[in-house]
């Protein structure tokens, strides 16, 4: 792997060249598609003599410069570009290509998923279509014409508006499409087939028409109801929130089942995995309903921050995904509960970005450097990117960041710009300076603070030292500035003085005057993305009292770790933290979150305390706290499941959702006593049960704890819903992430499963990823788990590197585990990296983790 190139955000230079118009013809036919590209060209540097085109795996056929047809001698076919020699300062230049959309496993550029064409060119896929400078910076007006057999390809569909509509003699057909605002070629999308679709339509507050399609494979029209509806909500708050209306008088959607990530923003023609467009109550949980209403908003919300404003260069990458995140959390809280839906994004960051924080694959949220660009869609990138845009947020208040973002958008419309543009903004309009602010997007890991108070002579005194990693590389990191909300609570729970105050030194001080001695309250909301170290914990108190809900739960989660932690000592379990639980399961609350409240840590959250990783200790804790829990509170429980059972119920109202997580959560606390009593509520809720969520729960409970009942209820659900492939990554993935015995033998016998396919990502994910994630059986002291994933991402990178290398992420723990596990993973990442010819994605990865 030596020719793998590492790409420098400071080599950065302005284009050579700049695309004005880009008109595109293509001919789709079943063996190859040939493309036409006719670009207008303008040199930005007059001493550069020759253009340089990005171009991967494209067979030229014909190369044109301003109507001359050039020889072999005027140009060059290089590795992964085409070079054309002695260009004139302003010239046409015209490309005719192939590509075999059919033979395009890596679903980058132009491939098939079933008998769709579609396209996914985000980060460098458009290199695959046609020669083209493939960089965000280079922004031309796309004018594309699509011609296909009308009989197999019916709807074509590009960006922006059609022109018109024509028909050829030979049977095929063919659709103009215009968009006339400037982009960059990422945002190019194409799809061709014959698909069901949903229509409707939205009026903007300006009174703008805008008609909306969904378009699927045909009979699944019937699940896109929640995707539209999600869609006109989102469009309706972007405007009242954000004062953005959308511009074209057409907005498309298409899903598709072979699609590597969630979905892509292209300009007015969205394509999306069908797991986030698709759902009904008989196949879709109320976790995915709520994914789709996030992801058609994210998208959607592109359209201003990602499409109209772009990244100058893929170092920016947050600037467009940890704003929109940020948008699309805030969309979701003002739908549901904003208690809820905090606690949720708090607790997904910390399963997966804290995690990566802690690996040798941590980096800035703004990195500078990278092999592959796909390997920084990142949680770090997204997740802790909108953590950063949150504190923003308060730190300028909604009413400036308001202003700020308006400024943003009217000073910055139809550029490609970089994230110290977007805090310009914030600085501008906050009036605030963010220079240490910025240590955010440079600096890599997860900051602590140590947090110790003084009680005397009527003064409060909270002292606070940031503790901050070194970079990966060794180098120390500075202390950060962020704004840290924190109240002091009198002995009922009741607010004696709360704020927000603003931390920014290595070790301070802050005193407040109080006559009684105050229990702290700190970092709520989650006010900043930080690791709490506390020398004096009242975890039972504010588990109990405190009224700001995330602090209730964290506090509610730390207590839960330490007892957990505490066991694992071989100590006796605390007490006080079973009275603190059992005060929360009698109290009066929102249904939804105190299911939160009840929810025991995760393994992921306990192992990141470790210093080395004891998997069988956490789990053995873990499940004698549960079972403690069960026995102790069993009649409560059965009491609150009985209360919210409602097996006929399937609608999506908060009340209903609340039951139904409520009434869950005490069922998969009782399935701890492992008894044919529970084991026939949970078989009962199977049969009985008719939305995903409970079934789902149901049946991972019993493959779980009772295989008497699971074999039955397993084959019922693999012949109901076996030719639904959203539905089987449900089925893959909950036996990838049981913890039975046996787990590894049966997953890699399902690789053999007719329903499954390793050319669907989805489905990839839902066993293999899934199992690497399963902690019990990955990272059995044998290493079988280790060989198995490590021989499935060697075989998976021929295929399809973008899939490969994000499994690669599960031997992050690398450095984290015990001896055995250690020298048993390392013999996996030594063969998977001497493998002959392994993607560049994939190497990066590995690299890192074994700090090559």
């Amino acid at each position: 792997m030596n020719e793998v190139k590492t790409i420098y955000l400071k080599d950065y230079k302005a284009p050579e060249f700049s695309v004005k118009t880009c008109d595109l013809v293509f001919e789709l036919f079943e063996e190859y598609t040939q493309v036409t590209n006719m670009m207008h060209i303008v040199k930005m540097d007059k001493e550069c003599r020759d253009i340089v085109l990005d171009s991967v795996d494209l067979e030229l056929v014909e190369l044109y410069l301003d109507d001359v047809k050039l020889d072999e001698s005027k140009y060059a076919v290089e590795k992964e570009s085409l070079r054309v020699f002695n260009v004139p300062d302003e010239f046409e230049l015209i490309i005719i290509n192939k590509i075999y959309p059919h033979l395009n496993s890596e679903l980058e550029g132009l491939y098939k998923s079933g008998t769709i064409f579609c396209t996914q060119n985000e980060p460098e896929g458009f290199r695959r279509i046609t020669p083209y400078i493939d960089r965000p910076d280079v922004m031309a007006v796309f004018k594309t014409n699509i011609v296909a057999d009308k009989e197999r390809y019916p709807i074509l569909l590009s960006n922006g508006n059609t022109e018109s509509n024509f028909k050829l003699h030979d049977g095929r057909h063919g659709v103009t499409w215009i968009d006339p605002y400037p982009k960059p070629s990422y945002l190019f999308a194409l799809v061709a087939g014959d698909l069901g679709v949903v229509k409707d339509k939205f009026i903007t507050q300006s009174g703008k028409y805008v008609r909306m399609n969904i378009y699927t494979d045909k009979g699944n029209e019937s699940k896109c109801t929640h995707a539209m509806k999600s869609l006109k909500e989102a469009m309706k708050w972007d405007e009242e929130v954000y004062g953005r209306e959308y511009d074209l008088d057409l907005y498309n959607i298409v899903a598709v089942d072979s699609f590597n990530m969630g979905a892509m923003e292209n300009k007015g023609l969205n394509i999306f995995n069908s797991a986030y467009v698709l759902a009904d109550e008989d196949t879709a949980t109320d976790a995915n309903f709520m994914g789709i209403q996030s992801v058609i908003a994210h998208e959607y919300f592109h359209n201003w921050t990602g499409n109209r404003i772009t990244c100058r260069d893929w170092f920016q990458l947050t600037l467009k995904e940890g704003l929109t995140v940020f948008r699309d959390q805030c969309f979701s809280a003002d739908m549901h509960s904003k208690e809820v839906k905090r606690i949720e994004d708090v607790r997904a960051l910390r399963e997966r970005q804290f995690v990566e924080d802690a690996s040798p694959t941590a980096h800035p949220i703004q990195p500078d450097s990278y092999m592959a660009i796909n390997n920084f869609y990142t949680a770090t990138v997204y997740e802790k990117g909108a953590e950063i845009i949150r504190m923003l947020h308060t730190l300028l208040g909604e009413e400036k960041y308001r202003r700020a973002t308006d400024l943003y958008f009217d000073t910055f419309d139809s550029q490609a710009v970089r994230t110290d543009d977007f805090l310009w903004a914030m600085s501008k309009e906050g009036g605030i300076d963010l220079e240490q602010f910025k240590r955010w997007y440079h600096q890599s890991g997860t900051p602590k603070l140590l947090v110790d108070e003084k009680f005397e002579d009527g003064k409060f005194i909270l002292t606070l030292t940031q503790k901050v990693p070194n970079a990966v590389n060794g180098s120390k990191q500075q202390p950060y500035f962020f704004p840290l909300k924190i109240a002091l609570l009198d002995e009922s729970g009741k607010e004696i003085e709360e704020g927000t105050i603003i931390v920014s030194k290595e070790s301070e001080e802050f005193v407040f005057k109080t006559s009684l001695k105050p229990i702290l309250s700190i970092n709520r909301d989650f006010s900043a993305p930080i690791i709490v170290e506390q020398t004096h914990s009242n975890y039972a108190f504010l588990m109990k009292h405190d009224r700001n809900s995330f602090v209730r739960y964290e506090s509610a989660q730390s207590f839960g770790v330490q007892t957990i932690e505490t066991m694992m000592r071989s100590e006796a379990i605390d007490e006080e933290f079973v009275q603190a639980y059992g005060h929360v399961l009698d109290g009066e609350l929102d249904l939804s979150y105190k299911a939160l409240l009840l929810e025991l840590p995760s393994v992921s959250v306990i192992m990141q305390r470790q210093d080395e990783v004891d998997f069988e200790a956490i789990y053995e804790a873990k499940e004698s706290l549960q079972k403690h829990l069960a026995l102790t509170f069993k009649d409560k429980l059965l009491a609150l499941y009985t209360q919210n059972h409602k097996p006929a119920c399937k609608e999506l109202d908060a009340k209903s959702i609340g039951e139904r997580s409520i009434k869950n959560c005490c069922l998969k606390l009782l399935s701890a006593l492992e008894s044919d009593e529970v084991a026939m509520f949970v078989s009962s809720q199977y049969n009985d049960s008719i939305t995903m969520t409970d079934r789902i729960v149901a049946l991972d409970i019993l493959e779980n704890t009772s295989p008497a009942y699971s074999a039955s209820a397993l084959e019922h659900f693999y012949k109901q819903y076996k030719n639904d492939t959203l539905v089987m990554q449900k089925y893959f993935s909950i036996l990838a992430a049981s913890r039975r015995v046996g787990t590894l033998d049966r997953v890699m016998a399902l690789q053999n499963d007719e329903a499954y396919s390793e050319l669907v990502p989805n489905l990839v994910r839902s066993l293999i990823g899934v199992f690497a994630r399963n902690y019990k059986h990955f990272h059995a002291k044998d290493g079988h788990g280790y060989q198995f994933v490590a021989d499935k991402i060697i075989d998976i990178d021929k295929i399809n590197p973008q899939m490969a290398s994000g499994l690669a992420g599960a031997f992050k723990i690398y450095e984290k585990l015990n001896s055995v596990n250690k020298n048993a993973m390392r013999i996996e990442l030594e063969r998977v990296i001497s493998t002959h010819s392994i993607s560049k994605n994939l190497y990066e990865i590995i690299s890192k983790i074994m700090k090559l």
